[in-house]
């Protein structure tokens, strides 16, 4: 009797321990796949970003609201021109305090490598790929060393097929020579460590031009971006789509086995007492309320897909004036840290209760 007790005992503790969406799938993999992420642009500390994260207290206020949120993965620059500044200097001070504040709060980080450090590129620019790419394979060696054991998943660059990003575009041949290269010394130095495509802006043209320039074996895991308009009719059809339509690419690449990212989605939300802000590219800004609806929806969608292991939500907290329209308003907390409606659907999500909990009055 005494172990027919202690057995019921654990199963209920196991049923409270997963969310619901876990229990749905019936899937024991897919409980422990923590699929809750974010995007946060903790190291952006100067004017051209209003110096976002001026301070650890600011660091701790993010992570802390994180922590609350069930927020469980972090998607984060490791810049190479902060790393790097002149060529064989390194720093990694303000990295290693981050890492170190994450790891505290239990949230593991997708680490970003990327863009170009000015004397790396000839002051092209820093959405230029470097001169040499070995100095660009060292800088990622130093960083992926140095954070063995702690973070074990890199992505190499950012949305390379934007140009944005990455100029000259080319169809993405000059960059799966340099995921190559960086993806066979990633394995010499942590063979445990996992390494994703730069995030897709392109999804379904670009993964196809990733498998037919042969970077196929180059990456681990598929990563893509993609966004859509909550306000459209049939927005939420689209974003189921898209995995489905990658895996296709991927099954027919021999790649069936890998799983899918997706590192950035989201949509402003606009206070309808906020000054007045220009749309976004897909048009109309929705409201703070239509973001939380738009959370969950984007959520309960992709969570359904099987071969949807994570999923980012672009971003952890508002901007101020860095980009002028509503992409400054994606967060799920605004820019003095008080909490958005979809903040709060969040976190219901991540704990498993099916309707967004509503702010309390006097709460932030």
């Amino acid at each position: 009797m005494a172990n027919k007790v202690r057995l019921i005992f654990v199963v209920a503790a196991c049923c409270v321990a997963f969310p619901a969406y876990a229990r749905d799938t019936g899937k024991e993999a897919r409980m422990r796949e923590t699929p809750f992420g974010v995007l946060e642009f903790l190291n952006w500390n100067s004017a051209w970003n209003s110096y976002k994260y001026a301070d650890q207290k600011s660091l701790e206020k993010a992570a802390a609201l994180m922590r609350q949120a069930g927020v469980q993965w972090v998607r984060m620059d490791f810049l190479w021109e902060d790393i790097e500044p002149r060529r064989g200097e390194f720093s990694f001070v303000k990295y290693d305090r981050i890492v170190a504040l994450l790891r505290s709060k239990n949230i593991k980080i997708l680490g970003l490598l990327d863009y170009c450090a000015p004397w790396a590129c000839g002051n092209a620019g820093w959405n230029r790929p470097p001169d040499d790419d070995e100095s660009f394979v060292d800088y990622a060696r130093k960083v992926i060393r140095r954070y063995k054991g702690k973070v074990e998943y890199w992505e190499v660059w950012n949305e390379p097929d934007s140009p944005v990003y990455w100029e000259p575009q080319d169809g993405l041949k000059r960059y799966s020579v340099l995921l190559r290269k960086v993806y066979l010394e990633a394995k010499k130095v942590d063979r445990r460590c996992k390494i994703l495509n730069g995030g897709l802006a392109n999804g379904l043209v670009s993964l196809n031009h990733l498998y037919d320039n042969g970077a196929g074996p180059y990456f681990d895991i598929v990563n893509l971006h993609y966004f859509e308009n909550p306000l459209r009719e049939g927005a939420l059809g689209a974003v189921g789509s898209v995995p489905r339509l990658a895996y296709t690419i991927m099954e027919r690449n021999g790649d069936g086995g890998k799983r899918i990212w997706i590192t950035e989605i989201g949509c402003p939300g606009i206070d309808k007492g906020a000054p007045e802000t220009d749309d976004w590219w897909l048009g109309k800004n929705p409201r703070e309320e239509e973001q939380a609806e738009w959370v969950k929806g984007v959520y309960e969608t992709l969570l359904q897909d099987e071969h949807v292991a994570r999923v980012f939500w672009a971003f952890f907290r508002d901007c101020k004036g860095h980009w002028n329209n509503g992409v400054d308003h994606f967060g799920l907390v605004r820019w003095d840290f008080s909490r958005k409606p979809a903040y709060w659907a969040y976190q219901d999500l991540t704990h498993g209760k099916k309707k967004p909990r509503r702010k309390i009055p006097g709460e932030i």
